[in-house]
């Protein structure tokens, strides 16, 4: 089997990235979740463990932590797109270049609208 080529490479690295951010976006709406239903939950004393506080407080902490972690993976993203695009000439096949080309068009339509700003 032929080693893969740069192109496919750059192709693999870009869509794992991508995936990546997906994983962390979703991370974020159940962190969200989680933080608003122990809000709604914190004046109600009858879980009895007394740590709804506490509890409060780290999820809050790792919802930042996840926050942060995002603007530098976009810029991860945006330089293996900008990579796989000076990529693209050296395409093997004209089936490799276009399934390139429909990996880099939804890269751009992910990274479109940034919901953390």
């Amino acid at each position: 089997m032929a080693p893969p080529s740069q192109l496919q490479i750059a192709l693999s690295a870009l869509q794992r990235l991508v995936k990546e951010e997906a994983s962390y976006y979703k991370e974020m709406n159940q962190q969200k979740s989680r933080i608003a239903k122990l809000e709604a939950t914190n004046g109600d004393a009858t879980d009895g463990d007394g740590n709804e506080e506490y509890q409060l407080k780290q999820e809050k902490k790792a919802l930042e932590e996840t926050k942060a972690v995002i603007p530098g993976l976009r810029e991860k993203i945006t330089n293996a797109r900008e990579k796989t695009e000076t990529l693209l000439d050296s395409a093997a096949s004209e089936e490799e270049k276009q399934k390139a080309i429909d990996v880099l068009r939804e890269a751009k339509e992910l990274q479109k609208d940034d919901p953390v700003s």
